[in-house]
């Protein structure tokens, strides 16, 4: 079965889901807005420049989630994605993933942001499965610790494989990849269709040498 594989943020939705998780906290006044505001926009400058320290990010963005009971944290999560996700959602985005369902290709999202968040935008865009970095749980309660390998560049191909040895009867060939950013390059460069998404200046010259179809599902290209 062909599998079709999206990067969620600034691919499918037109931001950075983490980073906007980040925003919402600060301006509910769950984490310290000043140092939290500003932590959170270098970690986000450095995932952009393709320096950012996973793990580092990780322990940062994943310790509110420890501090608060979980009844709390899923309110929370239902107005975080009426107020910052509903808006950036992309017409154009649905009518991609809606033209590889029509083939009937098997839907994947794999991204670095965590299951938390993502579980509930993968689920509102239809899609069949989603790779994310998981947050560690204990019972009732996340812990702010990483369950497993996180999902960012040569850890996504290291969880798609995973998941394949999981589903024999898929694989990659065939496959296709859609992401915005360079730090996919790794999985770019494994599946038979990659595609750049409204590429960052990286991607955009790698993808023109490599002579990779470029689209644009915010109208810009």
């Amino acid at each position: 079965m062909t599998l079709a594989i999206f990067d969620l943020d600034n691919t499918l939705i037109a931001g950075d889901s983490d980073h906007l998780w980040g925003d919402f906290l600060v301006e509910r006044g769950l984490v310290d807005a000043v140092h939290y505001k500003a932590t959170n926009d270098q970690f986000y400058q450095d995932y952009k420049d393709g320096r950012l320290d996973i793990h580092a990010y990780l322990r940062f963005a994943l310790s509110p989630l420890a501090e608060h009971a979980l009844s709390n944290l899923i309110d929370w999560r239902s107005e975080f994605l009426e107020e910052k996700i509903r808006p950036i959602l992309l017409p154009a985005a649905a009518r991609l993933l809606q033209k590889h369902r029509d083939q009937g290709h098997t839907l994947m999202i794999i991204t670095a942001t965590n299951d938390f968040v993502t579980g509930p935008i993968a689920e509102s865009l239809g899609v069949d499965y989603l790779l994310a970095t998981r947050a560690g749980m204990i019972g009732e309660r996340y812990t702010g610790e990483i369950d497993g390998v996180p999902c960012y560049r040569e850890g996504k191909v290291q969880r798609l494989h995973e998941w394949l040895q999981q589903h024999k009867d898929h694989s990659l060939t065939d496959s296709w990849f859609y992401s915005d950013s360079h730090n996919d390059l790794p999985l770019l460069h494994k599946v038979t269709h990659p595609v750049a998404v409204d590429p960052d200046p990286v991607l955009l010259r790698e993808a023109q040498e490599a002579g990779w179809p470029l689209i644009s599902l915010r109208g810009k290209l």
